[in-house]
């Protein structure tokens, strides 16, 4: 008999399809996405637009533009293969790939997840901070730990976070649920309050079209770019298989809208003006922390919603990161593998650089982790038609799939020369790298790979 005070175990299926009694009604997922995407990156990337000088048509128009195709990826490709498989996206890629290959990409995967919910631990000690002196806030410059009581406050909010997200998914989903509304409704606050004290209310001096401190420029291509992709991991690159598994119809996807317009659109005008007001007021030194920020505005209502904010980006994350590394060691419990992505995070965390270069940071990330998805998406819809075995790897008992290998890393290493050399921003590589991996994982099944034996 179980002691009835023993922990009850969260099966999470991570090797098997979600069954029909575990499926999850709408509302989980609209409030999973609108908290994780009203939440704390939007208070850094909001800055960063005006950093990077973009214009108001840019802002306006371009966001708009650039998150409705990004809904669409969600609904249209993402949530229709998550429901037919009921799969993570590792057990998928293991069927396709053979367990040694997908090792290696679970590794990237969990690693760079890792370091984004390191970002997200960043914002919120930024406000957690704001109350003790001792804690200097980090800026855009700060690449390294600002000091030891800022560490001891990144510690203390990993710790948490990860917490909340061993778990397991039902109580991260809550977490978002519980906080999405009040989120927004602080951010929409903050817009609020900062527009009377601003100067001009003329978008044009907001967004000026002009880049601080000699920065590279964003035009109105780049952010829809950015507003479509700088989530492509999770949609062009089926990350989001392991959360639509437990959707019961496809038209779930179309909860991705919720993230996309509350937080990916008026979150980051809000966030913006946030930073117009700190540059109007303190000229060259103002700061993007978004705890001081938002404290100036809204005071501690403000405050709690920036440690909300990144806490509901850090935990669905750090769980996906948790079930990389699970994938990595196949003996390793979901708990476990958890407990090393949180550790990996708050260590990632305690470096504002992750933060204060989001931008290129996840067009990178995106760039490197989506393409895997043209795997995927090939696999499922196109592979008879065109002559390529699905699930080869399970067909045939291989362990290793070269194909899949040789047209992941080829375009990837032709994006990192390209962004190298020549200075282009990640995101604006995205999509060709994804299409050149699905076109060259056709090729070269055709032509490297046996045949599975007739049964």
């Amino acid at each position: 008999m179980v002691p009835a005070s023993a922990p009850a175990v969260v099966n999470e299926y991570e090797h098997e399809r979600v069954p029909d009694r575990a499926l999850k009604g709408p509302r989980s997922f609209w409030g999973l996405y609108a908290g994780e995407h009203t939440a704390g990156t939007e208070f850094m990337l909001g800055p960063l637009f005006i950093a990077w000088g973009a214009s108001a048509v840019d802002v306006i128009l371009g966001l708009l533009l650039g998150n409705i195709l990004a809904v669409l990826t969600w609904r249209y490709l993402t949530a229709p293969i998550a429901t037919d498989l009921r799969l993570t996206l590792y057990c998928k890629l293991e069927k396709i790939c053979g367990r040694r290959l997908v090792t290696l990409y679970n590794l990237a995967n969990g690693v760079l997840f890792c370091f984004l919910a390191g970002a997200m631990v960043t914002v919120s000690a930024t406000a957690v901070g704001v109350p003790f002196p001792e804690v200097r806030m980090p800026t855009f410059s700060d690449r390294l730990p600002t000091g030891f009581a800022w560490c001891v406050v990144v510690i203390a909010l990993g710790a948490l976070q990860t917490f909340v997200a061993v778990r397991g998914y039902a109580v991260v989903a809550r977490v978002s649920q519980l906080a999405a509304p009040w989120m927004f409704l602080i951010f929409v606050a903050c817009g609020l309050v900062t527009l009377p004290k601003l100067a001009s209310l003329n978008p044009v001096d907001i967004w000026t079209g002009v880049a601080l401190d000699g920065r590279p420029r964003i035009g109105f291509a780049g952010i829809v770019l950015f507003a479509w992709l700088c989530n492509a991991a999770m949609h062009l690159g089926m990350s989001d298989l392991s959360i639509l598994r437990y959707a019961r119809r496809p038209a779930y996807g179309w909860a991705a809208g919720a993230g996309m317009f509350l937080g990916h659109y008026v979150a980051w005008i809000c966030a913006s003006l946030l930073f117009a007001l700190e540059l109007q007021r303190h000229g060259a030194a103002a700061s993007n922390a978004p705890g001081p920020m938002v404290f100036s505005a809204v005071g501690w209502a403000g405050l709690a919603c920036v440690v909300m904010a990144g806490w509901t980006t850090a935990n669905p994350t750090i769980y996906r990161a948790g079930l990389a590394f699970q994938g990595v060691l196949p003996k390793l419990s979901r708990t476990a593998g958890t407990v090393i992505a949180g550790t990996l995070a708050t260590i990632a965390g305690l470096f504002p650089a992750f933060a204060m270069q989001l931008l290129e940071f996840v067009g990178i990330y995106g760039t490197v982790l989506a393409p895997v998805g043209a795997i995927i998406a090939v696999d499922h819809w196109l592979a008879r038609r065109v002559g390529v075995t699905p699930d080869w790897a399970e067909r045939t008992g291989a362990t290793f799939n070269p194909a899949a290998l040789l047209a992941w890393l080829l375009p990837v290493a032709v994006f990192f020369w390209l962004y190298r050399t020549h200075g282009i921003f990640p995101s604006y590589l995205t999509v060709p790298v994804w299409l050149a991996c699905g076109a060259l994982y056709v090729v070269f099944s055709r032509t490297l790979l046996r045949r599975p034996s007739a049964p």
